[in-house]
């Protein structure tokens, strides 16, 4: 419930409720912690200038995935597609206490799969992103995507398909370990 006579008491609280997913995604889609940074930024700058226009009863997280998005296809657009998926995004993950071999091992993994996903079609990217990764549904998929269930089912399965094709692996095994 938005409180639309405390607009600020409310971006607030919906930015500490929504800013990791958001940037999470952000990070996946661009490839830098710091585009990510200042795309979600500008993400929460679009929410709180378009937060009077939100409709009740409307789905407050796929409105926010759908402007972060946007700011992502604007940004994708801006780079003209090359700078996506930088070196660096997986070695920002912090270690969670593995062995030696353990963290080259998922190092390695994580870079094919950084590579792989690099290479899809930006609509695949995405939902691959969204649902592999961010574990939207795919009602809430298709709702930030801006485009049918349908839409999303196939889009996942070619995607997922390609990818398997890239890594020459399962892939399901492949995206539990990219969170």
């Amino acid at each position: 419930m938005i409180d639309r006579k405390d607009l600020e008491s409310s971006i607030v609280e919906i930015y500490h409720k929504h800013y990791l997913d958001v940037f999470r995604f952000l990070i996946c889609f661009s490839g830098n912690q710091n585009d990510a940074e200042d795309l979600t930024q500008e993400v929460f700058i679009r929410v709180l200038k378009n937060l009077p226009n939100f409709k009740e009863g409307n789905n407050l997280k796929t409105w926010i995935f759908s402007i972060a998005k946007h700011v992502a296809v604007d940004h994708y657009r801006k780079k003209k597609f090359t700078a996506v998926f930088k070196e660096g995004f997986f070695t920002q993950l912090e270690s969670k206490d593995k062995k030696p071999d353990e963290e080259v091992e998922i190092s390695e993994m994580e870079q094919m799969v950084h590579a792989a996903i690099s290479k899809l079609k930006p609509k695949y990217r995405a939902v691959v992103i969204l649902r592999g990764i961010n574990e939207c549904s795919i009602k809430e998929t298709s709702e930030i995507l801006q485009c049918s269930e349908s839409k999303v089912k196939v889009d996942y399965h070619r995607a997922l398909k390609d990818l398997k094709g890239k890594l020459n692996i399962g892939v399901e095994g492949v995206l539990t370990n990219v969170k």
